[in-house]
């Protein structure tokens, strides 16, 4: 197993653990404030200390991870739910007008900045975690509809497809019983790198203020809150700041290693 894979596995379960733990419990009340113990540092009562308003850092990251992972999975939960079946369906009708309205939709998602959008999107309908999946989301689904037409395509010209054909089967039940199998790899390795773009995109809309609202914690908008105190209290900044860059790492070292773990030709070329 690759090495990268392990790292980033260990980073990912160990934000997911905490994420599923802050349903449960957590150090401190996030939302019980505590004004004399406010900007502490770490210490054996606070580990990573406390913010501008005396909650703690440490239960407020656990609470941020969840809204983080929930928004992102969402979103990548929308992108390729709609993504796959889109992309399969243009592959298996390849050169006619169903095939060029869905690569040309595409393509017209991609003329413009995806997080420019998103914050249009939620400017427009009002901030709040779900517009903020659904605006991520939005953009996830021209990513695989492209990546699954690509990869179809160069299964339709094999040899068992065409004895599938002859056999009778439907371009729809070829698609679902030999192709999406196939490519189904491609599909997990995207997957979590879409999820480390929902993490940083979910962080910035958050940031600006068009993301998961108070009193639901956020790691963005912990961000914004600690902009103005980088200079008494450095560390309200650095642990939420830390806490993106360690999950994105661990999500693309994951995504790295799936994609040597699952794809023969890197696994012969290693042999």
């Amino acid at each position: 197993m690759p090495r990268g894979l392990i790292a980033g596995a260990g980073l990912a379960i160990l934000f997911i653990a905490g994420a599923l733990l802050s349903f449960l419990w957590t150090p401190y009340d996030i939302l019980t404030l505590s004004i004399p113990d406010r900007l502490q540092p770490p210490s054996a009562a606070h580990w990573l200390g406390t913010d501008h308003l005396g909650r703690d850092m440490l239960s407020m990251v656990m609470m941020g991870a969840r809204t983080s992972i929930a928004v992102a999975l969402l979103a990548v939960g929308i992108g390729m739910g709609l993504g796959v079946p889109l992309g399969l369906w243009a592959a298996a009708r390849r050169g006619s007008l169903l095939d060029e309205v869905i690569m040309r939709g595409n393509d017209l998602i991609f003329a413009f900045p995806s997080l420019v959008i998103a914050i249009l999107i939620t400017a427009v309908f009002g901030a709040g975690a779900m517009n903020a999946i659904i605006a991520i989301g939005i953009f996830n689904i021209p990513v695989f509809a492209r990546l699954t037409r690509g990869a179809a395509l160069s299964f339709w010209a094999r040899d068992f497809i065409l004895a599938a054909r002859v056999s009778g089967k439907s371009p729809a039940r070829i698609s679902v019983e030999h192709i999406l199998p196939n490519i189904a790899n491609l599909m997990i390795v995207q997957g979590t790198i879409q999820f480390s773009l929902g993490i940083l995109a979910e962080a910035a809309l958050s940031y600006i203020g068009l993301g998961a609202q108070p009193p639901m914690a956020s790691w963005g908008r912990m961000l914004a809150d600690a902009q103005t105190l980088v200079s008494i209290a450095p560390h309200v900044a650095l642990v939420p700041g830390f806490a993106i860059i360690l999950l994105v790492l661990g999500l693309n070292l994951m995504g790295d290693g799936l994609r040597d773990m699952l794809d023969p030709r890197i696994r012969v070329a290693r042999v």
